[in-house]
């Protein structure tokens, strides 16, 4: 591999799923501010709004998550059409 290409900064970061409290933990160089405690142990924390484990295709519930409010900006502008 060729030296220099990948960050150096690679640990183990909690992302935290802000729909339904999933936490789950990967390596990342993502900056963050916070830390939480998972499992007895404490992580930096990447908060998301929607993830694998809240995502309608993956989850096959159509539950819509909206933080805010974009999807009843949308319905104003635009309207509630159906073809």
């Amino acid at each position: 591999m060729k030296k220099g290409t990948h960050p150096e900064t690679y640990r183990l970061v909690a992302f935290k799923d802000m729909s339904n409290d999933t936490v789950f933990i990967t390596r990342s160089c993502a900056s963050t501010r916070e830390t939480i405690v998972y499992e007895g142990v404490e992580y930096p924390v990447v908060k998301v709004e929607i993830s694998s484990a809240s995502h309608p295709f993956y989850t096959g519930k159509m539950k819509l998550v909206d933080t805010a409010g974009r999807v009843d900006k949308f319905y104003s502008r635009y309207g509630n059409k159906k073809k």
